[in-house]
């Protein structure tokens, strides 16, 4: 159920009755109609599930519609009735499946049966789960070294999960933990970890009640959270100025109407978000705050002059942080015109939005990948963070910083170990419960992994969850290394792109999803989940399984572990049986999750609290660090092929309104005006101009990089679109190839995906339209 491709203007609200059709539609596709329907009214419920999708928080007021229509969409994907089953995969080779779309792959249904890669035959042939075990323990037991094994997790991993999958593989002996983490939001934890002492967000949602100003940097919540724009609505209609910096203009940051108001939709009416709307150039994050912080240091010299009280928050600085001197001598230092050329925005366009800032008392500054994949991402983050320290907006009501994650538990996977560098105090923790050495050596995170893996020096692959091959950046590179593997294992819920990409050896290990009903020797299981706002609150599914060989992500982990440890460091099957076995460990290792197992049977569950939050800073100073790091040399990290005859410009990578993360619900990115076709480039009318490109016309895109290593895509529609010259934007995975695998973070490793350097060219052949 696809529309035909057309690129056609969405005149909408975000929301509303769209929303609605999209998901009615959705509901359809799932095959199971009247279950969906009962499964969304449990959706984010305090005796129900936690949403599969994004990790918004749910606040504590009573609604039975506690889902936005992505959360459908994910809720009927996964509860689909359409199974994938020994009978499929005798009828198509992994060659040919390689060769389809990543939405047919997942469209088939749900995996319900343990299955083993047969190279002779190119098909995944059943094999029984003690079996599967004992190979996975075979081939890591004959490794030299157990850091010669990588153990990926998805952020869609319960916390249970999580904790046994790194207490596993530290008693195996490594802190090899890729995490999607190390893609999406590490450059946040990073940053704040230096500047003020924890890697997570310091507001809750009833800091958005309380807020005078929200700042929105590099975030499209209309698609990637929709529930979010719950909270800028209601902030917005209570006089909040929600301010977005956004490198396009995404129409859930515009105008929202909401589905669960009669009046704006029977009237057809919407809420304005957006009070003030900026569209600086990909990557110039940092020099518009750092625009903004300019004047609002001349507004201090000014007040301090004629002895007035100024803009800055001098109390909480001179008692809460460090290095203010030499961060104001940096912003000194910073030229207009240099933060004008790198922001893409006015000298006067920075100064109103400093204007809003001086003039509000508590103000939320929050952000998401826009800011994250980029070279100098920590620094921009650091930056953000500097301009709540100025006014003292960190550990107050109504104010603080807000990274909003995606997956719905990628936060509390971190929160629970999953950490390629942990800190020193949960190895202590675990070291000195378990009466078990651990291993003290940084691991791999997802770059060196992967880079591991085709040297040869990895060579088991085990993916807890996710979508290892087309999440990651350099696709074809990343191919290469999973095919070198002496085996690759995916616990997953649906066929995916990885599971076409088999290591020598290889195994799908179908796993529970939030929606099935988890019974285990003790009875039903509950598991539980971090939000971005770290509260923890429980999920039990509500749905029959497809399919008895199913199991839960910690039985199977628990069924590796025992294979590979016997019952070492814990009795593995006991853990299985009762997940409160595996939340008393938790309880007894992991700071905050005291009274665990009776917190969680709270409606609502319970707030893990936030250092910061109380202005107590976990620092290398004792205080919140300002950081007076200066402005890039240049936005895109590529400097070479600079002389060629071909444009340079600047690709992100981003999702469409049918997707979540890799997953793709459909082919119609609604918001956007893109309707069945996911091969689009969006561009500026004069670059399209310039290039000599009609509407539509067929491009392709090659990225540049030292390497000579030819990186292109080709047969892409080039569509206008409101984007800043010399930027450009297009749908991942398919546009990942473009991403160099070395083109990295400075400090996080995460690959620049929102600023790749790319030459444009016509597709010479124009007959192959998808």
């Amino acid at each position: 159920m696809t529309n035909k491709a057309s690129i056609k203007p969405y005149t909408q609200a975000a929301g509303g009755w769209g929303a609605l059709k999209s998901t009615a539609k959705h509901w359809m596709k799932s095959d199971n109609l009247a279950g969906n329907i009962k499964n969304l009214l449990r959706t984010n419920q305090p005796a129900g599930f936690d949403c599969p999708g994004c990790a918004w928080g749910d606040g504590s007021s009573a609604s039975m519609v506690r889902f936005c229509e992505n959360g459908a969409k994910a809720v009927n994907w996964e509860a689909t009735s359409k199974r994938v089953d020994a009978d499929f995969f005798s009828r198509h080779k992994v060659s040919w499946l390689h060769q389809q779309s990543d939405y047919f792959l997942e469209f088939q249904g749900r995996l319900t049966e343990p299955m083993r890669y047969n190279a002779s035959t190119d098909t995944y042939q059943p094999i029984g789960w003690d079996e599967a075990f004992a190979l996975i323990a075979d081939h890591l037991q004959q490794l030299d070294s157990p850091d010669q094994a990588e153990f990926y997790t998805s952020g869609r991993a319960s916390n249970e999960a999580a904790y046994l999958y790194q207490l596993m593989v530290r008693a195996y002996g490594t802190n090899n933990f890729p995490d999607c983490s190390n893609m999406c939001h590490e450059a946040s934890g990073k940053a704040l970890i230096a500047s003020i002492g924890i890697g997570k967000g310091t507001v809750t949602l009833d800091d958005f009640e309380q807020a005078d100003a929200i700042f929105v940097f590099g975030q499209n919540p209309g698609t990637n959270h929709p529930r979010m724009l719950d909270a800028l609505r209601d902030a917005s209609k209570h006089g909040a100025r929600v301010v977005s910096f956004n490198n396009l203009k995404e129409r859930g940051l515009e105008r929202f109407t909401h589905p669960q108001n009669p009046v704006e939709m029977l009237s057809n009416g919407s809420t304005q978000i957006s009070s003030d709307y900026y569209t600086p150039a990909l990557g110039g994050d940092m020099a518009a705050v750092r625009g903004m912080v300019k004047h609002l240091l001349d507004m201090q010299r000014k007040a301090e002059k004629y002895q007035l009280k100024g803009v800055f928050d001098l109390e909480f600085i001179e008692q809460h942080t460090n290095g203010l001197d030499d961060y104001l001598a940096a912003v000194d230092a910073t030229s207009w015109e240099q933060i004008e050329e790198q922001s893409g925005l006015l000298q006067h366009q920075l100064i109103d939005a400093a204007e809003i800032y001086a003039h509000s008392d508590r103000v939320i500054c929050s952000w998401a990948m826009g800011l994250t994949q980029h070279k100098h991402s920590v620094d921009t983050i650091r930056e953000v963070t500097n301009l709540l320290l100025l006014r003292g907006n960190i550990g107050k009501p109504g104010a603080g910083a807000c990274p909003v994650r995606g997956h719905s538990n990628v936060q509390g996977d971190r929160t629970m170990g999953i950490n390629d560098r942990p800190p020193k105090a949960l190895l202590d923790s675990l070291e000195q419960h378990f009466n078990l050495p651990m291993p003290r050596e940084n691991g791999h995170n997802t770059i060196e992994a992967i880079e591991a893996m085709l040297r040869g020096d990895s060579k088991v692959f085990i993916g807890l969850g996710g979508n290892f091959v087309a999440a990651t950046p350099d696709t074809p590179r990343v191919m290469e290394a999973m095919r070198q593997c002496e085996l690759t294992v995916n616990i997953s819920t649906k066929l995916n792109r990885s599971h076409t990409v088999p290591g020598k050896d290889a195994l799908i290990l179908p796993c529970l999803g939030r929606t099935d009903i988890d019974m285990q020797a003790s009875g039903e299981q509950c598991i539980t989940v971090e939000d971005s706002m770290s509260m923890v609150h429980a999920s039990a599914g509500v749905r029959d399984v497809l399919s008895n060989e199913l199991r839960s992500e910690p039985a199977i982990i628990a069924g590796m572990a025992k294979a590979l440890l016997g019952n070492h460091p814990v009795n593995w099957d006991d853990m299985a049986a009762n997940y409160d076995r595996i939340r008393d460990l938790i309880e007894a290792t992991i700071p905050g999750f005291k009274g665990f197992n009776e917190k969680i049977r709270q409606p609502g569950g319970f707030y893990l609290g936030n250092s910061a939050a109380n202005r107590q800073w976990n620092t290398n100073t004792g205080k919140a660090n300002f950081s007076s790091a200066q402005l890039p040399e240049e936005l895109i990290a590529v400097t070479a092929q600079r002389n060629s005859k071909d444009k340079v410009f600047t690709l992100q990578t981003l999702r469409s309104h049918d997707q979540y993360n890799t997953t793709i619900y459909g082919m119609d990115d609604r918001y956007r005006g893109v309707f069945g076709q996911r091969k689009v480039l969006f561009m500026n009318v004069e670059d399209m101009k310039a290039l000599g490109l009609e509407n539509e016309q067929l491009v392709e895109m090659q990225s540049l990089w030292p390497d000579n290593r030819e990186r292109k895509v080709t047969g892409f529609k080039a569509v206008a679109y409101d984007i800043p010259r010399g930027n450009m934007a297009a749908y991942y995975p398919e546009t990942n190839p473009l991403v160099p695998l070395e083109s990295i973070g400075d400090g996080s490793y995460t690959p620049t995906s929102k600023s790749i350097a790319i030459v444009v060219r016509p597709y010479e052949d124009q007959q192959r339209i998808a």
